[in-house]
């Protein structure tokens, strides 16, 4: 199936199927550093518009990516950025982190903000090509060791 193929679509964060896949999302994060995968406090609610927003990439079968974010001051915040394994290399990413960037200057958001880790190379790359500076450490991971931070001007 060809990535133009994959319908990106706003969910409820809350939704059985978001669950599951977010089940995926922190499971690759444990297996590339360890522990529980990502401790950050997230609330359902977070990614409530106009406040937020949640999207998943469905394929017609499952749901093979995600992306949300939520209001951070002026800004917005990108989290569970994730691109399943079987669909990645094919540029759902760059879709999903464009969805994420228009649906959050819609709503009114100056800049996307987000942390990221060392231990994904494939998320530093595409953010950079996309635009993305690196930024002062900000969040719950401030100041631990491995921690990126990064914006973009929306």
């Amino acid at each position: 199936m060809g990535v133009s193929e994959i319908k990106i679509k706003m969910v409820d964060f809350g939704e059985p199927a978001v669950r599951a896949l977010l089940a995926d999302v922190l499971d690759e994060l444990s297996e590339r550093y360890g522990g529980s995968g990502d401790d950050t406090p997230i609330g359902a609610a977070d990614f409530t518009p106009p406040d937020g927003a949640f999207f998943v990439a469905d394929d017609g079968e499952r749901l093979v990516g995600c992306a949300g974010w939520r209001r951070h001051g002026e800004d917005a915040e990108l989290k569970r950025m994730f691109t399943a394994k079987a669909a990645r290399g094919r540029g759902l990413g760059r879709r999903m982190l464009a969805t994420i960037e228009e649906s959050a200057r819609e709503a009114g958001c100056a800049r996307l903000i987000l942390e990221t880790g060392d231990k994904q190379p494939e998320a530093i790359a595409l953010y950079q090509s996309a635009g993305y500076a690196r930024i002062a450490d900000f969040g719950y991971y401030a100041g631990e060791t491995g921690v990126l931070s990064f914006a973009k001007d929306l």
